[in-house]
């Protein structure tokens, strides 16, 4: 039996070591201890016998009282009177029940005095800012960054594909992106999910190349605990889930195993999914856009890509053109690229010489815009300040002749007067990129006279 002395010293070290209210089942305040009322702000005896609700009106003690389910770490915001202040505090609400029946309920914050209080307080007032801060940074980066406005080029191949990004967006049409490496796809595929009615909702990429093709299906659809061995405990959420009420990228398409094109043939019809070893059926709201270089219609006629899942990938196709198909678009991307590339090395370079410009123009770009970036990129810090002149893409020079020499070498063999006329040339070219376009100069470096320079550079067709 508990005495009345042992029944206040209970009390007493629960007072001490807690900060706790109680109501009863009206929801009226029966007992504070003096912690819950210093935060409050309030005497102890003005709020005994009134709803709690008036004092803390989002602790929410009712629903613990009508459910007599117990509710641990929820967050609840009090005000103190004296202070002026509000407190975001974790409580702990629990049902209190006498023969199987609630009387009541309690709720407790587990720390003991105010200090500590406003110090954890503080705490997560910082973490809101970081928290806020951050998430306004991240928006602002995916929107400078994925936005229309940064798919690069005026030209008119570029114009009529951002009208037509445009005009499709915003719908839950399937997209795939064809063209080259390094055309811009996956510029493209983030600009059309920031203009679609999903943005603020999950973008999930997924490169179906990088990934092992016996990994991919667990990948893309998740699994169940127990699937495999050495599957994780509880499972595993797939992408698909993730891009929920989203967009997902399915990057280079074309690599797919033909078995696994089947389920998500299925996946996109049915609009559901089931985990690998899984029974669950889970509903999708997912928007698809496929990005390839490869001509998915030569691999369907092949029989290495399903034709049904073809046309339901493909109910809107975006070609993006090679760069040599618009030229005219370099000098953006270049001022682009230079930007970017001084903002990343500490440069100070203020743009391009124009008598460059004929000779990036004039190159084939296999590796299209992703080549001139990293093109660009080497040319800035090979220079550091001022303009980029010819000098400075003098590796460009060299790998352009390479290529020439490779060409011609295939197409027919090279005499011994061939072979001196290229070396000759690609002199000359040394030549005008080290005295950066000056001819005299440069016949002056090739130790020739001018007049007989001037009838190579014609001869060589580089006048």
């Amino acid at each position: 039996m508990i005495t009345d002395e042992l029944s206040s010293i209970i009390l007493k070290a629960v007072d001490s070591t807690y900060t706790f209210i109680v109501v009863n089942l009206e929801g009226s305040i029966v007992y504070l201890n003096d912690n819950y009322a210093k935060l409050l702000g309030l005497p102890k005896e003005k709020m005994l016998g009134k709803q709690i609700s008036q004092y803390i009106p989002n602790l929410k003690l009712r629903k613990v009282l009508a459910t007599g389910k117990e509710e641990k770490c929820v967050l609840v915001t009090f005000l103190n009177r004296v202070q002026k202040k509000e407190y975001t505090m974790v409580c702990n609400n629990f049902p209190i029940y006498e023969k199987d029946e609630i009387v009541g309920a309690i709720s407790t914050i587990t720390f003991n005095n105010l200090n500590e209080l406003n110090l954890i307080n503080q705490e997560i007032t910082k973490l809101k800012e970081v928290n806020e801060n951050y998430r306004n940074q991240l928006n602002e980066l995916r929107d400078s960054r994925y936005s229309l406005n940064n798919v690069l080029g005026n030209s008119p191949a570029m114009q009529e594909l951002k009208e037509l990004v445009l005009k499709i967006a915003n719908s839950n049409l399937s997209i795939l992106i064809t063209g080259e490496t390094g055309t811009g796809k996956e510029v493209f595929a983030n600009a059309i999910h920031q203009l679609s009615s999903r943005s603020d909702n999950p973008f999930v990429k997924i490169n179906c190349a990088a990934i092992p093709k016996d990994l991919l299906e667990s990948e893309l659809f998740g699994y169940s605990e127990g699937a495999f061995s050495g599957a994780s405990k509880g499972g595993k959420i797939g992408r698909f889930e993730l891009a929920n009420n989203g967009t997902i990228l399915l990057d280079e398409i074309g690599e797919m195993p033909l078995s696994l094109q089947s389920k998500l043939l299925r996946v996109i019809q049915e609009r559901e999914l089931v985990r690998v070893g899984g029974l669950k059926t889970i509903k999708l709201n997912v928007r698809i856009i496929c990005n390839t270089n490869k001509n998915l219609e030569e691999m369907v006629a092949e029989g290495k890509f399903r034709e049904d899942l073809y046309y339901r990938i493909n109910v809107v196709e975006l070609p993006l053109p090679p760069l040599r198909e618009h030229p005219e678009d370099i000098p953006l991307l270049c001022d682009h690229f230079i930007e970017t590339s001084n903002k990343s090395n500490g440069l100070h370079v203020t743009g391009i010489n124009p008598n460059v410009y004929p000779f990036l123009q004039s190159y084939r770009w296999k590796g299209n815009i992703r080549e001139l970036e990293h093109t660009v990129e080497r040319a800035c810090v090979m220079c550091g300040d001022g303009d980029l002149q010819l000098e400075h893409f003098k590796f460009l020079v060299s790998r352009i002749e390479k290529e020439e020499m490779l060409n011609k070498t295939a197409s027919q063999p090279m005499t011994l007067k061939s072979k001196k006329n290229e070396y000759e040339k690609e002199e000359i070219l040394k030549a005008l990129a080290l005295t950066k376009g000056n001819k005299s100069a440069a016949a002056k470096y090739l130790k020739i006279s001018r007049s007989v320079f001037y009838t190579k550079l014609k001869n060589y067709d580089l006048l």
